[in-house]
């Protein structure tokens, strides 16, 4: 099989984040792509991450109606930091025949040198990056240089630009305006109901 890998703190998961699962997933004809919040998101302790259950909940209402879309509670459900490297390893062992993808967005490839044992990292996963807010030279440079440097196997999805943020949605939301074709109804009226980043 071949299994898509998408993971991300999802504070709110947005359209971006979907048109680049969707993208991924149509592009390499996958079997299915697994959405999976980030647990304990290390690089982002200086910020106040809304509770697992709520991430969670997001997730679940942002993939209803896409049966190649599988909600995974795998990082929330270990305690502590959650690094990537130890994600792929649980799930080369569930899967060991079958091919892993990581989709990332282009921000995370300039990142992933930096991140917890990014050989390994490159080892058990093929990486496809979207082309979100910048130029494809540069791009391709940052890939090349990974392929060198890691004999990291890197595509680039060539995906639109979708340039929505969940720091901009958060905004707008402590703002009172509308976030409506940002993400989807149902989340929208999650993060109402529960009263989400309305402090």
């Amino acid at each position: 099989m071949k299994i898509g890998i998408m993971g991300g703190t999802f504070d709110p998961i947005h359209y971006g984040h979907l048109i680049l699962a969707e993208t991924a997933y149509d592009r390499f004809n996958m079997d299915k792509v697994l959405i999976m919040p980030a647990g304990d998101p290390y690089f982002k302790a200086d910020r106040g991450v809304s509770a697992d259950e709520d991430r969670a909940e997001m997730v679940k209402l942002a993939i209803q109606g896409n049966p190649h879309f599988e909600f995974s509670d795998l990082e929330l459900a270990r305690e502590g930091d959650t690094y990537t490297v130890d994600t792929l390893t649980i799930l080369r062992e569930q899967y060991p025949s079958d091919d892993l993808y990581l989709i990332v967005g282009s921000d995370t490839l300039f990142q992933m040198e930096k991140w917890y044992k990014p050989q390994e990292i490159f080892n058990l996963a093929k990486i496809l990056s979207s082309s979100r807010n910048i130029e494809v030279s540069e791009l391709n440079d940052q890939m090349d240089y990974l392929r060198k440097k890691f004999s990291a196997k890197i595509v680039n999805l060539y995906m639109p630009n979708i340039d929505i943020s969940s720091t901009d949605i958060r905004d707008k939301v402590k703002h009172g305006m509308s976030v409506r074709y940002f993400l989807p109804d149902s989340v929208i009226d999650y993060i109402h109901e529960k009263g989400l980043y309305h402090q």
